[in-house]
């Protein structure tokens, strides 16, 4: 990330907006989107990651007319050993930032450095070497499990793949890591079939884990299963992160969740990183006003509150990401919107303390002073 003093603009070539609002002219702080961070307790940079699927018109002779900006333009850093929540409504491109950074799917451009190496276009035997570090635990345990395969197979797969120790070492560790999720070791020998949910997904945490990574994406790890179980291994994740000094991308929809699991969050919207700021921050003093609307819908275990506190309700749908809105990309359902954010993007700023914003005016909002209605 590099630092610069930015001025806010408040032009509107002449259209006259709905309600009183300047934009913020104090000097601010700007993401650069390809400036690689020298902070040498960052494990995993992400800088401009773009993912665009092609839609091909033909059967024959194709012809590409068009792309889903699946994910258009992003930056962020993981700090060794904390947790990053990724957050947003379904189809914001959530876990295919996940995805693309473990190279499960290939990036149409930007960079990806992971512990300081670019390993953006790397394949063959070096992606080979680096995804011993780097893995993932799925959100479906029942899709994600091979259901001909044992669970000692299956957990020592990567074992098997990267080389590590001889049989009798593998089937040793694998006992060593159903004990560490909570199984019983002799359930190496059983297949997924006969586990519940949350037993089957404490597998694939234990496969995850079998060659020691440092990194893990967790996409959507826990919304498959029963809200009981659900912190049962939210629990087990916090747990085996700090005895094994794991580093966390955890992608999900759960507001709570990532509030229980997270040190730091990243708020999406169409492809685009909105908002990014540390966890009590983004809870309490909120600088953008989709991350505002998200958030009133969280529950609150208080019925006498829930009932008093006033719900932001978004106009419309999602536009497609095929054809995403000029500008502000929120613009079209925000009730903040202004003429400024229908022609001009916001930039990805800090406005204060690490607390990064793409809204004209994420001052205000963080303040309060402009009321969401």
């Amino acid at each position: 990330m590099s630092e610069q003093n930015l001025n806010g603009s408040s032009g509107t070539n002449g259209a006259k907006p709905k309600r009183s609002i300047e934009v913020n002219r104090h000097a601010t702080t700007q993401m650069d989107d390809m400036a690689l961070s020298t902070d040498p307790n960052v494990l995993m940079s992400v800088r401009d990651l773009q993912q665009h699927f092609p839609i091909n018109q033909g059967i024959i002779f194709q012809k590409q007319v068009g792309a889903v900006r699946a994910v258009d333009g992003i930056s962020f850093d993981v700090r060794k050993g904390e947790t990053l929540g990724l957050v947003g409504e379904s189809g914001c491109g959530k876990s295919t930032t996940g995805r693309t950074i473990l190279h499960l799917s290939k990036p149409t451009g930007g960079k990806i450095y992971f512990q300081g190496q670019d390993i953006t276009n790397i394949k063959g035997q070096e992606l080979k070497k680096v995804r011993r570090h780097m893995t993932m635990i799925f959100q479906d345990p029942y899709a994600s499990l091979n259901p001909r395969l044992t669970v000692q197979n299956i957990v020592s797969e990567p074992l098997v793949i990267h080389g590590i120790g001889t049989p009798k070492e593998r089937s040793e560790k694998v006992q060593e890591l159903l004990e560490l999720v909570g199984l019983s070791r002799h359930y190496g020998s059983r297949y997924p079939h006969e586990f519940s949910g949350g037993q089957r997904q404490r597998v694939g945490i234990a496969r995850a884990l079998a060659a020691s990574p440092s990194f893990i994406v967790a996409d959507e790890p826990v919304s498959a299963l029963d809200v009981s179980i659900q912190a049962q291994v939210v629990n087990l994740m916090e747990d085996l992160q700090s005895r094994l000094n794991l580093t966390y991308l955890f992608v999900a929809h759960d507001l709570s969740v990532v509030r229980h699991i997270s040190n730091r969050v990243a708020v999406m919207y169409l492809g685009k990183i909105v908002e990014l700021a540390d966890r009590d921050t983004i809870y309490t003093t909120p600088g953008h006003p989709y991350t505002r609307a998200l958030l009133s819908a969280v529950p609150i275990p208080d019925p006498k509150a829930e009932k008093q506190r006033k719900r932001i309700i978004l106009a419309g749908d999602v536009p497609s990401p095929i054809n995403p809105p000029p500008a502000c990309r929120f613009h079209t359902r925000c009730p903040l919107v202004q003429q400024i954010c229908r022609e001009q993007t916001p930039e990805f700023r800090d406005i204060g303390g690490g607390h990064f914003a793409a809204c004209h005016f994420a001052e205000d909002v963080a303040d309060g002073k402009l009321a969401m209605v």
